[in-house]
């Protein structure tokens, strides 16, 4: 019996069905690609920029476009709930199924004027500074120079604000105010600083409340470390704004620490306000060099601290100031007298 060609007829069939499926799996890939290439439906990006957020979300679904939401405080209690920034920008070409990102007003940060009556100027200033940081317009701005008046508060307490506690903001405010300059003619009496150390006389001055600058210069017979000269001279009674000048001879050197005068200039003020000067040592200890009420102007301060310290400086118990203690060079151990 001849079986052949019954498996040959077998045999082409099987082959036929294998190129047949080849072809229409090779068609469908191709149609794939294109269709992939081809991608999503191309739209335009409607403007939704001062919209309210409900609307807005309306529109991008309708464009089969979805949102990305940030929140962000605005200038104005009106714009709440309004979109302020949009990306991409209106009128650009995506694909369907893009995020839009959207910035949402959630309004002003304050909407009322807070009560500051009593409160120090200076820490109200810093304060609205620090709050309204990263603002180009700031909400609420201090009108400067503060309007003084003599009263029996301690000076920089807040007396009058306008506009008064309680009212509403709905914009850019600038608020005005009357602060206390502390009682007429205060009077201070010059505390007796020749022949003390440096970290006495620094004790004295933070006590007693004067205006004051240091100098140096080289020993001539006085002993390191110590203040030789003040005028005006001790016991006398001065202004609040009477600078006292203190001649300093430089402590005798210490292995490992610098000795130097540090230098930094505060904003004039009408009144004194509370500074402070702090060593961080490089053993991570703190010491507290000098705390005073100083009205302003230069601030020169004596030390003798190791390599590596850091000063920091405190207004208000505010840091504004940093410096490393370094060793100086030759010609700078004794200044000129300022």
């Amino acid at each position: 019996m001849n079986f052949g060609n019954g498996n040959d007829g077998q045999s082409r069939f099987f082959v036929i069905l294998m190129i047949a499926l080849i072809v229409f799996v090779g068609i469908t890939a191709v149609a794939v690609f294109f269709i992939s290439v081809q991608g999503a439906e191309e739209i335009m990006v409607p403007d939704v920029r001062g919209k309210d957020l409900t609307e807005a979300l309306l529109e991008l679904q309708v464009k089969e476009l979805y949102p990305r939401l940030q929140l962000r405080y605005s200038q104005s209690a009106n714009d709440k709930g309004q979109i302020l920034e949009q990306d991409p920008a209106a009128g650009s070409i995506v694909k369907a199924g893009r995020r839009i990102r959207l910035v949402v007003s959630q309004g002003v940060v304050l909407n009322t004027l807070e009560d500051y009556l009593g409160r120090n100027a200076e820490e109200v200033r810093l304060e609205l500074k620090t709050l309204f940081a990263a603002s180009s317009q700031p909400l609420l701005t201090l009108k400067e120079p503060f309007l003084y008046e003599y009263s029996s508060e301690p000076p920089m307490t807040i007396l009058q604000q306008k506009p008064l506690p309680g009212t509403a903001i709905s914009g850019p405010t600038t608020l005005e105010l009357v602060v206390s300059r502390g009682p007429e003619e205060t009077l201070h009496m010059v505390p007796a600083l020749a022949g003390l150390t440096m970290s006495e006389a620094l004790d004295q001055i933070g006590r007693s409340g004067i205006n004051f600058t240091f100098f140096l210069r080289p020993a001539e017979g006085e002993k390191p470390g110590t203040v030789i000269s003040q005028e005006p001279a001790a016991q006398a009674v001065v202004t609040v704004d009477t600078l006292v000048s203190i001649g300093i001879v430089p402590p005798a050197p210490r292995e490992g620490e610098v000795f130097g005068l540090f230098r930094y200039t505060l904003e004039e003020n009408p009144y004194p306000l509370q500074v402070r000067l702090e060593a961080r040592l490089p053993a991570g200890d703190t010491r507290t060099l000098l705390s005073v009420a100083y009205p302003g102007g230069e601030l020169t301060v004596p030390y003798q601290l190791p390599v590596g310290s850091t000063l920091i400086l405190f207004l208000l118990d505010r840091e504004i100031y940093q410096e490393e203690v370094l060793r100086p060079p030759p010609d700078r151990l004794y200044p000129e007298q300022l």
